[in-house]
């Protein structure tokens, strides 16, 4: 029997997981206050709270109706009305009518999309000053994606069935054709699925994700980095 999306986020493992990506992210300290921010593959709405503390008006996209009906149990009771909700899959980005938003939030989906090039390409024409992307990726130095297969009947899974892996340099790349500035972060989250030594893939577990930061005008920040560093701190 297949467990509800209540019971998938709700577990320890994606707590876990949650807390220590959006403790990284509030330590980078980036202009986020006040904006409008389009969240991508938002779930049952674990990471929308971030946004919504810090005074941002959210819109939520997702290609479950059953994790949109979550979150806005939990964020918009009795209609209340503070996140916006569109159903959406990202596979199919142009049947996604939404407007450009300040803020492109994409953590955790890219990787569960068969086609995340398109993907990117629709996320940077709905971009107006700062895409922020966190996903799963592939080891190596050369510019390489990786098909996966996934269980798409799982409410955190792939919605075609189909994931991808690219590896740090494919995502580099491409976000470079696409934005002014692309940076990555100094430092990794305090969890194991996050790799600090990029040259040794036999010390990770099989998941290894990475997190970038992609802009229209410079960000001066001491905790980004340009390029692609070999290893990375935790923090």
């Amino acid at each position: 029997m297949s467990k509800t999306p209540s019971e998938i986020f709700g577990s320890v493992h994606y707590q876990r997981h949650n807390a220590r990506r959006l403790e990284h992210l509030a330590r980078l300290s980036l202009p986020i206050e006040k904006s409008d921010v389009l969240e991508l593959g938002s779930g049952p709405g674990d990471h929308t709270t971030f946004f919504l503390d810090r005074g941002c008006s959210v819109t939520a996209i997702d290609a479950r109706q059953e994790n949109l009906d979550l979150l806005n149990q939990r964020l918009n009771p009795k209609g209340a009305g503070k996140v916006s909700t569109v159903l959406g899959d990202l596979e199919r980005p142009g049947d996604v009518d939404v407007k450009p938003h300040s803020i492109v939030y994409c953590y955790g989906l890219l990787y569960h999309l068969g086609d995340p090039e398109t993907a990117l390409n629709w996320m940077a024409s709905r971009c107006e000053k700062m895409l922020l992307l966190e996903t799963c990726v592939s080891f190596g130095s050369e510019d390489k994606l990786v098909a996966v297969a996934e269980k798409k009947e799982m409410a955190s899974q792939s919605f075609s069935g189909t994931g991808t892996r690219p590896t740090r340099a494919w995502l580099h790349n491409r976000l470079n054709k696409l934005f002014s500035h692309v940076y990555v972060p100094v430092f990794q989250p305090y969890h194991e699925e996050f790799p600090t030594d990029w040259t040794r893939k036999d010390a990770w577990g099989s998941h290894a994700r990475a997190i970038f930061v992609a802009s229209r005008q410079a960000i001066s920040n001491p905790l980004l980095l340009d390029f692609l560093p070999p290893r990375q701190t935790r923090g």
